[in-house]
């Protein structure tokens, strides 16, 4: 029994010192409002693909509503002041945001840009 804790806790550690635990977590953090017509028009063009894209790979999607106090542990530069708003997240710290929807081809390059910043080396 013993044996099997020990290598339990060998595992765990392993885990806990891969690279790809050690990476910065990114979320996009999408904050909405009932009846908010923009927010339904990403839900419909973006939205229903947005976890099977590269984006949603690399920035899972996080939703909140305007109103409510954000997710623990995420800080924003600015309080979000239009639906919908996407600020991408590094470690719950705000990387860049999107304000208002621009449609689906503008809202792609736009957030390609900040994963681009994400991925930018720290100074």
């Amino acid at each position: 029994m013993l044996r099997v804790s020990l290598i339990m806790i060998v595992v765990k550690a392993a885990l806990l010192l891969s690279p790809a635990h050690a990476a910065a977590q990114t979320r996009l953090l999408m904050l909405d409002q009932a009846f908010c017509e923009w927010c339904d028009q990403w839900d419909a063009e973006v939205g229903v693909v947005y976890d099977r894209t590269e984006e949603g790979r690399r920035a899972p999607l996080l939703r909140s509503s305007i109103f409510d106090p954000l997710p623990e542990g995420i800080i924003l530069d600015r309080k979000a002041r239009y639906t919908p708003t996407f600020v991408l997240l590094e470690d719950g710290a705000e990387i860049g945001r999107i304000e208002g929807y621009p449609g689906e081809d503008f809202f792609y390059g736009m957030l390609q840009q900040l994963l681009e910043r994400a991925e930018e080396p720290a100074d």
